[in-house]
């Protein structure tokens, strides 16, 4: 349903909802400039608004060429072209930064964020959470078919964050020993950063230095969208070989 209408019953659809669900969905021996000029064509538009869009993914010269030789990224651009084309206040992208390089993806980012400062909805499928987490303000989860988050990112991180203080130490199975037995609950991150729950973190500074504990860092825990995301579907680990899940970034 798109503004309360199923996408069947719009008569100009490109002018309220705009899609990139598949870049490979170009014709190999069409230039991209041809592609949008027939759904322009279709809808009214000009063709003045198709060389718009061209500019504004940065395919105004590429999109000459036809297709076949484009790149996986020159192709996500075109998509983007095609859903931008009607100025829809509604767009959504699957998985829209696959196939960009670093300068692309930053690009996309800032895109995004201007299009939803324009006060566009904007729903982004991914499955790249630290894409999500600087760009998303609210995501969706879902997680063996059922809905499992539906809530603001800020807040979400703030739950998955919980309590835990992140700790850094070269001496991790002493500090361990020391925290669980002050009733701490200590999980290893990595070769030396442990997360301690149950203990605040001036707390473990005093029991560290008490015991000459060597440690490097002790701060709150700020979890990342992966984290959460993980710890949401946790429940649906057997469908880890393929996606457990698949959160959804809307950003408004």
């Amino acid at each position: 349903m798109i503004g309360g209408r199923p996408y069947h019953a719009l008569r100009t659809p490109l002018l309220e909802v705009g899609a990139l669900l598949d870049a490979a969905a170009l014709h190999p021996s069409r230039r991209g400039r041809d592609h949008l000029r027939w759904l322009a064509h279709s809808h009214g538009l000009s063709m003045r608004r198709v060389d718009e869009v061209l500019e504004q993914v940065g395919m105004a010269e590429a999109s000459r060429r036809r297709a076949s030789g484009y790149s996986l990224g020159m192709r996500q651009r075109i998509g983007i072209a095609v859903a931008l084309l009607g100025d829809p206040p509604v767009l959504l992208l699957d998985e829209p930064v696959n196939g960009l390089d670093p300068e692309g993806i930053q690009w996309i980012r800032g895109l995004l964020r201007q299009l939803a400062a324009e006060g566009r909805a904007i729903l982004v499928s991914s499955h790249l959470m630290s894409e999500l987490e600087d760009t998303a303000d609210h995501v969706v989860v879902i997680g063996r078919g059922r809905l499992i988050a539906d809530t603001a990112v800020a807040d979400l991180l703030a739950a998955a964050s919980g309590d835990r203080v992140r700790l850094r130490t070269g001496s991790r199975a002493e500090a361990m020993e020391l925290l669980a037995r002050e009733g701490g609950t200590v999980a290893v991150v990595d070769r030396d950063v442990l997360t301690v729950t149950g203990l605040p973190a001036e707390r473990v500074v005093e029991l560290l230095s008490g015991a000459r504990v060597p440690f490097a860092e002790v701060g709150a825990h700020r979890a990342s969208l992966e984290e959460a995301y993980m710890e949401l579907t946790r429940d649906a680990a057997e469908f880890t070989s393929t996606p457990a899940g698949e959160a959804d970034g809307v950003t408004r």
